[in-house]
């Protein structure tokens, strides 16, 4: 429990920095003229290495650790923020891409060490390690949507520069804490990893890689660059207005995920299998059909788009929550980061694909389009989540 609410603390830590940055870079880049496309683009090699660290996070992660990994995580989130405090003449799209990289790297190797820990720590109770998974990540997007509150707000009160100070600043504490607190023999193997066990040899994980990439491209086709572009520009909303929205947003998101293992029926003896993924994924195709058929109909946009972006992040919240809990169920216990890690680079990839996506469908097509494609990614994430198995397998 020690080492689960140390692991916790951590994540928290980064992912309250990294909620706002995300927040901080899309606005404040906006205000100084950079187009969707740009501001997409800002983020395209954080997601880019984001794949590349999952792959091989989990590989590292079960050579050296798992706090390692996480430490390392902390550090360059540090050095990315401590890159963006200079004079304003220097943020060019490139060196800002740059920066990203840098916390992508950090982001994944962070959460991939983060959820790998929970199928070690939990042990083999089929509850318990979905509820603990549950409360992670829900409690970690709860924190995520209060960092992109807190990036708005920041950047109207104390501006840029000042902002990114005061998050490096915490982080830092937060990574020199951590040497001294995490254990480092966590998540080591017994074995030493090639690098031929990167890529999965499990169908179900494949499977569930798979369903996983285009469920996350889902979300962030719209909700990236896309949805606070327009509600800045077409419904004229300010920053504090958008920061709100999207930060409420992610909280309720991370309270639905915490709350998932009631709402599945875990309670009553049943844990997640193929089944709830495919069940849950049709209840979100239709969801983003509804917000996109609202539109084309003209109702008022303003009151389609936020109630139907509250109901698609509870809906896309349980779907995520099952995914989180299958993986982590399929994964091995010996070497869980190579498994973790190899479905954390499908979820990079697809935040990745969504992300280009959301800037260049916008500024080409608009957000009407956005919202089509949304709904073709869900279909084919549910389509993905047909092929995983029924019943549970747990591999000790």
């Amino acid at each position: 429990m020690r080492q689960y609410a140390i692991i916790t603390g951590s994540y928290w830590a980064f992912t309250l920095t990294d909620g706002a940055l995300r927040m901080l870079v899309v606005l404040y880049f906006h205000q100084l003229g950079f187009s969707p496309l740009d501001i997409a683009l800002l983020f395209l090699f954080y997601e880019i290495f984001g794949v590349v660290t999952n792959l091989f996070g989990g590989w590292l992660a079960a050579r050296l650790g798992l706090a390692t990994t996480m430490i390392a995580g902390l550090f360059l989130q540090v050095a990315a923020l401590s890159m963006l405090l200079v004079n304003e003449a220097v943020l060019t799209v490139a060196y800002v891409m740059v920066a990203q990289a840098l916390s992508g790297i950090a982001k994944d190797l962070n959460k991939m060490s983060a959820k790998s820990s929970v199928k070690l720590i939990a042990g083999s109770g089929e509850g318990r390690l979905y509820r603990w998974v549950a409360v992670l990540t829900g409690s970690k997007n709860a924190l995520k949507g209060v960092g992109f509150f807190l990036g708005g707000l920041l950047l109207a009160t104390i501006g840029f520069h000042n902002a990114i100070l005061v998050m490096a600043v915490t982080l830092l504490i937060t990574a020199v804490a951590s040497v001294f607190l995490l254990d480092r023999h966590l998540g080591k193997t017994t074995f030493k990893p090639k690098f031929k066990d990167l890529w999965s040899k499990s169908s179900k994980v494949n499977w569930l890689s798979a369903a996983r990439l285009f469920l996350f491209g889902s979300r962030d086709v719209w909700f990236v660059v896309a949805l606070p572009v327009y509600l800045q520009l077409e419904l004229g909303w300010s920053s504090i207005a958008v920061g709100t929205l999207l930060a409420s947003w992610i909280v309720g998101y991370g309270v639905i995920q915490a709350l998932s293992p009631m709402i599945t029926g875990t309670q009553a003896g049943r844990h997640p299998d193929g089944r709830t993924a495919v069940a849950w994924g049709l209840v979100l195709a239709c969801v983003a059909a509804v917000i996109v058929v609202g539109l084309t109909l003209d109702l008022p946009a303003e009151a389609t788009l936020v109630g139907g972006l509250l109901l698609f992040g509870a809906v896309f919240a349980i779907n995520s929550a099952v995914h989180s809990y299958l993986i982590l169920s399929y994964a091995q216990a010996d070497g869980v980061s190579l498994d973790v890690g190899f479905y954390y680079m499908s979820n990079a990839a697809g935040r990745l694909l969504g992300t280009v996506l959301s800037g260049w469908l916008y500024q080409v097509y608009g957000l009407e389009i956005c919202l089509v494609v949304a709904t073709g990614f869900v279909v084919l994430a549910t389509a993905f989540s047909a092929a995983l198995p029924r019943r549970v397998e747990l591999l000790q």
